[in-house]
């Protein structure tokens, strides 16, 4: 018997695109379709048997702004992101700078990128350090769900079988400084491995500050963070120092949990990641230390 032909669906609608998913469940969404060749070697990539194409749904590809929170359509591409200029938050814009090439941020889908299964891509970092949220959708339900729990564990992001990213909700809260930084080791692709610090003060006391670290989980030590609120800028040398100290426990901590885990990175390639991460963190908070 002939093997069953590959197939693609465009619906126009959720209720359509359920319904294909739903007598096909094997099929893959597909908007940029950056990530399903993103690892292939092949000069023809190998496409899934069966897809639905997102291309037609108004409700992916729709933004919108209220005062409080900038909403995204999980099919709205990287680019389109960039052009909507100041309104998207600093760090964000900068991450986004930061994704290969212009060729490629006209493909990709904000959407992809956060659901991208092997790894935590670029904007998993600013996007949980903005305190952003999610909206899930099943055929027969929705749901928000924090961006940082939505990848804070190791494996694939947090999706049910069947249930589909539909929005990105960003608070637009005014902070007042933001770094970015892309790792990258030689001989070393591995996608994604992007920290942020972004900073919010008010006459000169820090009420806020975050730090994350996205590679194939998510990096966030919100005790440290806590310890810092409310102190008076430029922070005091030993306040710094402590907050240092704080992740270099946290990082230990991790990294000892990670090399208990089936197929971990080696020792050499997490020491490499804990090294740069305390580096960066070391040179941003004696940055804003007497």
């Amino acid at each position: 018997m002939d093997a069953a032909p590959n197939q693609v669906f465009f619906p126009s609608n959720l209720q359509e695109l359920f319904s294909a998913w739903s007598r096909f469940p094997d099929a893959v969404p597909y908007a940029g379709g950056t990530g399903i060749i993103r690892d292939q070697e092949k000069r023809v990539p190998v496409l899934p048997r069966n897809i639905i194409a997102l291309d037609n749904l108004e409700d992916l590809r729709r933004i919108t702004r209220t005062e409080r929170y900038l909403e995204i359509g999980a099919a709205v591409r990287l680019s389109e992101i960039l052009n909507l200029g100041k309104i998207v938050p600093e760090i964000l814009t900068k991450t986004l700078e930061g994704i290969a090439g212009p060729a490629l941020r006209n493909l990709a889908t904000i959407g992809g990128n956060i659901c991208y299964r092997p790894s935590r891509l670029d904007t998993s970092a600013p996007l949980a350090a903005l305190d952003a949220h999610y909206e899930l959708r099943t055929a027969d339900s929705a749901r928000w769900i924090s961006a940082s729990r939505f990848s804070s564990l190791p494996g694939p992001p947090a999706l049910e079988p069947q249930e589909l990213l539909t929005r990105i909700r960003i608070p637009l809260e005014q902070w007042n400084y933001s770094i970015y930084r892309k790792f990258t080791s030689p001989g070393n692709n591995e996608a994604g491995k992007v920290i942020v610090f972004i900073l919010k003060n008010q006459k000169n006391i820090l009420t806020d500050l975050r730090v994350v670290y996205s590679g194939t989980i998510i990096l966030q030590d919100r005790n440290s963070e806590t310890l810092l609120i409310g102190k008076r800028l430029p922070l005091e040398k030993k306040e710094a120092q402590n907050f240092l100290e704080n992740w270099k426990h946290y990082l230990q901590a991790m990294a000892n949990a990670a090399l208990k885990q089936r197929n971990a990175p080696g020792k050499p390639q997490i020491d490499l990641l804990k090294a740069q991460i305390l580096n960066f963190i070391s040179n941003i908070i004696t940055g804003i230390a007497d």
